[in-house]
């Protein structure tokens, strides 16, 4: 293909041009955005013509909390999300393991506050199941698993195969202990997932509890090896750091990916196994608060550490007791270093699910960005969900505010968590239109800005107009399959014009009852996913449609 690609007779989202039908890129740049007159007086015979037939080019989109390792796994692994009860998980375990006799089982994505009996199997269930081999199944958030074999000794007096805490953590260490060849198979298996769902851009949350620092160390090394052919990839690496020293000998310790000491550098832990740390006790576990892994004193060493070092910080926080102990850690270490010097480092927290107006006037003043994680409510909010049951209906209300933190003035940014929900860019749009909360919720195009160009700005990403379509700056985009287009917002009262496209707000696709498919990925120029390119991994163009070229 040329170096000179014409895009056209579609629809292009850019801030240059609402209207604009074309795009000329030139290698790794947007030369111009216009509309189709225009590109029809511009074409000559240098150029690769690409029919959009009615499509969208849009900014690629950034996944700004992703697991790539787990996520490559998952497409590997026993995928349990669809299980409704303990029966369905022990005939799926049943299946793998006569379909592989005697080797050990491993699935992931349960969920039994959706299933109609939430009973657990027991270890005994799940050895017969297996037929005695090893059975390690991660609950849908991670922070728990149903396991067998002889890592569940200690639980066969238990009704259930669950384990939680430092057990879990244990049991997962070796479950997961894959060799490298395994690894690079699953993190590139993940990459190209990632590029074939309209991504060129993710954040990796690596952490000892995870993965580990050897899954980080080959991530790096795959995509030093071909940087063109992957999703940008930029890499956070979870602990703590007491002393500045400490935190730039962490920091030179990875290569040019590095992003900071943050993601899943937990200060609690999940809703769903209840390791969450509240401020009272679960609804449905009187007793119950979760725990609280890190003290104040803790978080703020770590900011004032990293920020003495220039190396952005971050924690991994969801309940309410936990979010006050991050707000009490930046308060704190403002005290030492100074507001204006935490706000240059643009700090971050991952999830905040659970925040209130004290918490939220501690991280603004701190220059906190927030990453949140907007399908979790689709799954798990409104009356009956997981939050309910958990938390009661009162404090469920009260969660994944999005519209509250950017009213706020709180960046705020989107990822999947993937492969705790799945990797699909216009559903975790989609979900800021319908947050369980009125006053969460924000609009397509807040939603989408914040899914492409704040992902590269909250993960320091030095491109110029980096998640933006305007000559001049990077041609990183997607290509989507025709739909039709509007401004969509959560609110009813917005005025009319603001919607028209005259207005001067570039339109998006309908997100209804059935979102776009990606067709092309394209970062800095380089393809990294066509669906007419018969070697693209998972490609179909008997079934998809092609882009036509001529």
């Amino acid at each position: 293909m040329s170096s000179l690609v014409m895009y056209r007779n579609g629809s292009v989202y850019s801030p240059a041009d609402p209207l604009a039908t074309a795009m000329l890129v030139d290698g790794g740049t947007v030369a111009w955005i216009g509309q189709e007159a225009a590109a029809a007086a511009l074409i000559d015979d240098r150029m690769t013509v690409v029919d959009l037939d009615g499509g969208l080019v849009a900014p690629a989109f950034f996944d700004s909390h992703v697991h790539l390792t787990e996520v490559g796994a998952s497409l590997e692994q026993l995928d349990l999300r669809t299980a409704r009860s303990a029966e369905e998980v022990l005939g799926a375990v049943r299946a793998a393991s006569e379909q592989a006799p005697g080797e050990a089982v491993l699935g992931f994505g349960w969920d039994e506050t959706l299933w109609d009996e939430p009973r657990l199997p027991s270890v005994g269930e799940l050895e017969a199941a297996a037929a005695g081999a090893e059975v390690y199944l991660a609950r849908v958030d991670v922070h728990s698993a149903l396991v067998a074999g002889p890592q569940a000794d200690g639980l066969r007096s238990t009704a259930t195969a669950h384990v939680t805490g430092d057990a879990h953590r244990s049991i997962r260490d070796r479950a997961t202990d894959y060799d490298d060849a395994t690894r690079r198979r699953y993190l590139r298996a993940a990459l190209g997932h990632f590029a074939r769902n309209g991504y060129a851009g993710v954040a990796e949350m690596a952490a000892p509890q995870i993965s580990g620092r050897r899954d980080a160390e080959l991530l790096q090394e795959l995509v030093a090896a071909d940087p063109a052919a992957y999703p940008l990839v930029r890499i956070y690496w979870a602990e703590l750091a007491a002393t500045a020293a400490d935190a730039e000998a962490l920091a030179e310790g990875f290569g040019p990916y590095f992003a900071g000491l943050g993601g899943d550098l937990n200060i609690d832990g999940s809703i769903g196994s209840r390791t969450a740390a509240l401020r009272s006790d679960y609804s449905d576990a009187p007793g119950e608060r979760g725990t609280l892994l890190l003290s104040p004193e803790q978080i703020s060493a770590h900011v004032v550490a990293c920020t003495r070092a220039g190396v952005q910080a971050g924690f991994h926080v969801i309940g309410d007791a936990g979010a006050d102990a991050a707000a009490e850690g930046f308060r704190r270490a403002a005290a030492v270093v100074g507001e204006d010097a935490l706000q240059r480092l643009g700090h971050r927290l991952e999830h905040a699910e659970m925040v209130d107006d004290d918490v939220i006037a501690a991280l603004l003043a701190s220059g906190v960005t927030v990453s949140l994680q907007p399908a979790f409510d689709a799954l798990w909010g409104g009356p009956g969900g997981l939050y309910a049951s958990r938390l009661g209906p009162e404090r469920s209300l009260s969660m994944n505010e999005a519209g509250r933190f950017l009213a706020a003035g709180i960046p705020v940014c989107l990822g999947s968590d993937a492969p705790v929900t799945v990797v699909d860019p216009w559903a975790g749009v989609k979900a800021c239109l319908n947050l369980s909360t009125e006053s969460a919720r924000i609009s397509a195009r807040a939603a989408f800005l914040a899914h492409t160009r704040s992902g590269y700005r909250a993960a320091g990403v030095d491109i110029p107009f980096g998640g933006q379509l305007v000559p001049g700056g990077e041609a990183t985009f997607a290509v989507w399959s025709p739909s039709e287009m509007m401004v969509q917002t959560p609110d009813t009262r917005v005025a009319s014009w603001s919607t028209d496209a005259r207005a001067g707000t570039p339109l998006l696709p309908v997100l209804e009852n059935e979102f776009p498919r990606c067709l092309r990925t394209v970062r800095a120029g380089e393809v990294l996913f066509a669906v007419d390119d018969p070697s693209a991994p998972d490609a179909n163009p008997a079934s998809r449609p092609s882009l036509g070229t001529d």
